[in-house]
């Protein structure tokens, strides 16, 4: 009779925790740096688009930043059409590379041109939030349009942005994406955070997020800093050419878990 109620127990508890386990599998692909003049650029593009094409059970694709290398609208509107051809959906984010608002493409610009040529892309602030599968995804944006440059800097209005967002999302598992990682495997005073520290102070003060997910370094990293799993990227024109595959499981009573898996793209012979 024990034994019974201790296999009825167990059971219990197993179904318990699957009734309130969520899961959201996702793809990362970074630093593009299309140009409409580099053929071989495109076909490491679309051999990407290809390959991610026979992934199973993703709910979108995030292209961290620099998806261009030079700020024009002709490879911008080249990169997207591009990215049209993903069965899944897709968001973007800023880098440093993307824009130049004395150059003629400033934030607003860009993602003016990005709403008018993927209909799925409704975003007007480099700034936004959203959700997936019981997850908060939310986008920070560090990029300098007016000097661009390779250190990121979240301006004050960000700041209180994001702060505003973490508290409104409090009770919700938060990811946060942005082109400026915040902890890297190897520092660099080239590719830092201007205003790391107040950055990092912000998520010491928060219990809700559970990664930082950003590009800009082409370099792989993982690392988990005060309960906060950072995580950098390769460019996707690193050799060899890769994504990652980045799947977040949450059950109730439980930590999040973090897994990931970088994965070849299958370049295309023609």
């Amino acid at each position: 009779m024990k034994k019974n109620l201790i296999i009825t127990f167990l059971v219990m508890l197993f179904i318990q925790c699957a009734v309130f386990a969520e899961t959201v599998k996702f793809i990362q692909v970074t630093d593009v740096h299309y140009r409409s003049d580099d053929e071989y650029r495109a076909k490491v593009l679309d051999s990407a688009v290809k390959t991610i094409n026979k992934e199973k059970g993703i709910s979108f694709v995030m292209f961290t930043g620099d998806n261009i290398d030079r700020p024009n609208e002709k490879a911008l509107k080249e990169f997207i059409r591009k990215a049209n051809k993903l069965k899944f959906p897709y968001y973007i984010l800023i880098g440093n590379h993307d824009v130049y608002k004395n150059g003629g493409l400033s934030k607003d610009r860009y993602l003016e041109v990005a709403r008018n040529n993927c209909f799925r892309f409704h975003q007007r602030k480099p700034n936004y939030v959203f959700k997936k599968n019981g997850f908060v995804f939310i986008v920070a944006d560090g990029a300098k349009e007016v000097i661009p440059g390779a250190i990121g800097y979240f301006k004050e209005d960000t700041m209180k942005w994001l702060t505003k967002q973490l508290n409104k999302y409090k009770r919700r598992s938060v990811v946060i994406f942005q082109h400026y990682p915040l902890i890297m495997v190897k520092d660099s005073n080239s590719h830092r955070v201007y205003n790391k520290d107040e950055y990092l102070e912000l998520l010491d003060k928060q219990d809700n997020v559970v990664s930082v997910i950003a590009g800009h370094i082409h370099t792989n990293g993982e690392i988990m800093r005060n309960g906060v799993y950072h995580i950098t990227s390769p460019s996707l024109l690193n050799d060899p050419h890769s994504y990652k595959v980045i799947t977040i499981s949450r059950t109730r009573g439980f930590s999040p878990m973090v897994y990931t898996e970088l994965k070849p793209v299958e370049m295309s012979q023609k």
